[in-house]
Formats: structure tokens, C-alpha cells, sequence
């Protein structure tokens, strides 16, 4: 019953950090352009913008959900439940906020869905919250994001790309911030669980996961101003999801399929993923700030 529960908490959780999404491109488009070198200025600037502010609060219930899902589930099953919403993406695009989604990107999203629901399928029955982790896989794995996180940011600015390019691999980069933020959250769960008490929120994982989401703040607000809105939210879940998602393996054990079938359609999965964020993007002549419904 435990793990049903966690399932149902990703499960709301996907469906209100993508409307959460939806809603903070629209204020994002209002507020004046992101600035980290003004960080108090450009969060105050994003935050008096109605929609913005409504995309936070939305966000904040759907980060609780995901947080409870998180100490009540293994993070990969967690993950493949709150990545496979996106698919939900193009819906609400069209449906609720009334935005143009081609062809090409329904092709994206669904590709991106339906890899992300086969990695559910093949992923070994598992109970418990899988929330043990050992020292040495922890640190490696979450500089490693980092350090990719942070490149994200810096290359394709100092390479001079487009902007739409450059929303893009910012969209990227938070994801994959956010996913630094998540498998602390993870670790942090674990030692509350284990060593019971607010003493355990002592912990270093707490500044890592604090700072990592203060990054993909201002990563993801930057790539709503500057990628359009379906591209923008599809590749920085889908990042999340697949840092997530290799969190729970690499650093909780999380388990692999035991026979070669599950293993080989795992991989085919994750090949789908990759192909569809190659789908995803709008074709460059089309790029820009989609017409939003009033």
C-alpha cells in the first residue's frame, strides 16, 4: 500500500509541476530578463508578476507531493511516474493555454512518454522506500551533475548560440539542478527515516539541495524567457527524470532488470528519450515565444 501511495503522490505531483510550468512561462514573459548578477532584483522582478508567482505557489504543492512520494517509493519508480506527465505537456499547451504544438512535437513528447513508461514497466518489483546510500557514490554522482549542470550554463553563452539555443541547454541545466535537488532530498528522507529527528536536516545534503534549487530558480526562469514554453518544460522534466532516475540506481541500488529482455528494452527506452528531445524543439523558423491565450 505504501509504494501505491507513492505512485499516486508522482502521479499528482507530474500533473502540477507542468501546469505550474505553463503558468510561470506566462509571468516569465512579463518580468524583465533574468540577470544573476542582480539575483535579488530579478527574483523580486519575477515574483511581482501574478502568473509567475501563482506558477510558484502551484509548484511549492507539487514539490510536497513529490517529496512525500520520495519517502514513500524507490526514486526510480518515483521518477518514471512524474516523467511519464510528460506527455501531458502538449495537452495542456493546446487545451488549457491555448498554444501552438506541431506535428513534430506531439511526436517529442510522445516518444519522450512512452520511453519514460517502459523504463516503469521494466523496472523489478521493488518494496520499500530505497533510501539507504553509501558515502563515495553520493558525492560522485552529485558533483558529477554539477559539473554538467554548471557547462550547460556557461558553454553555449560563451559560445555565442542563439538564443532559443542557449533557453534550450538552460532548460537542460535546471533539469538536471533540479535532479541534484531531488536525490538529496532523497538522501535527506533516509536519514530522518533512520536517525529520526530535525537533527538530521544538519546535514551537508541540505545546503547541496538548497543552493542546487536556488541555481535552477534562475536557470529555468531564464529559459522560459528565451526557449518557447513546450520545448523549455518537456527537456528540463525529462533531464530531471533521467538524473533522477540514474540517482536511484547508481546511488540507492535501485535495481536493474535481472534478464537480458528487460535490460535490452531499457535500453531502447532511454534511446527513445534521446530521440525525442531531438524532436522536441519546434523547428528553428518557428521558434519564439508562442501566442498565449488571454
Amino acid at each position: 500500500m505504501t509504494l501505491q501511495l507513492g505512485i499516486l503522490f508522482a502521479l499528482l505531483c507530474a500533473v502540477g509541476s507542468n501546469f505550474a510550468f505553463f503558468l510561470k512561462h506566462r509571468g516569465a514573459a512579463e518580468a524583465p530578463k533574468v540577470d544573476i548578477r542582480r539575483p535579488l532584483h530579478t527574483a523580486a522582478g519575477l515574483w511581482r508578476s501574478r502568473w509567475f508567482a501563482m506558477g510558484m505557489g502551484v509548484g511549492a504543492i507539487a514539490w510536497a507531493l513529490h517529496v512525500a512520494a520520495l519517502s514513500l517509493a524507490p526514486m526510480s519508480v518515483v521518477q518514471a511516474v512524474v516523467a511519464g506527465g510528460v506527455g501531458l505537456i502538449a495537452i495542456i499547451a493546446d487545451r488549457v493555454f491555448g498554444m501552438s504544438v506541431g506535428k513534430r512535437q506531439w511526436w517529442g513528447l510522445g516518444l519522450t512518454a512512452s520511453g519514460l513508461v517502459m523504463l516503469a514497466l521494466t523496472a523489478p518489483a521493488q518494496s520499500g522506500a530505497h533510501d539507504s546510500f553509501s558515502l563515495a557514490p553520493m558525492i560522485a554522482f552529485e558533483a558529477g551533475l554539477l559539473v554538467v549542470g554548471a557547462l550547460l550554463i556557461v558553454g553555449p553563452g560563451a559560445a555565442g548560440l542563439r538564443r532559443e539555443t542557449h533557453g534550450i541547454a538552460l532548460a537542460a541545466a535546471s533539469g538536471v539542478l533540479f535532479g541534484v535537488c531531488n536525490v538529496s532530498v532523497k538522501a535527506l528522507s533516509g536519514l530522518v527515516t533512520h536517525h529520526g529527528g530535525a537533527l538530521a536536516l544538519l546535514s551537508p545534503w541540505t545546503v547541496v539541495a538548497l543552493a542546487a534549487s536556488a541555481a535552477a530558480f534562475y536557470a529555468s526562469a531564464r529559459s522560459l524567457q528565451d526557449g518557447g514554453a513546450v520545448e523549455v518544460i518537456a527537456i528540463t522534466g525529462t533531464a530531471a527524470s533521467i538524473s533522477c532516475i540514474m540517482g536511484g540506481i547508481l546511488v540507492f541500488d535501485d535495481p536493474m532488470p535481472g534478464d537480458p529482455l528487460g535490460v535490452v528494452i531499457q535500453a531502447l527506452a532511454f534511446l527513445m528519450v534521446i530521440a525525442a528531445s531531438a524532436l522536441t524543439p519546434a523547428p528553428r523558423a518557428a521558434l519564439g515565444r508562442p501566442a498565449v491565450a488571454a
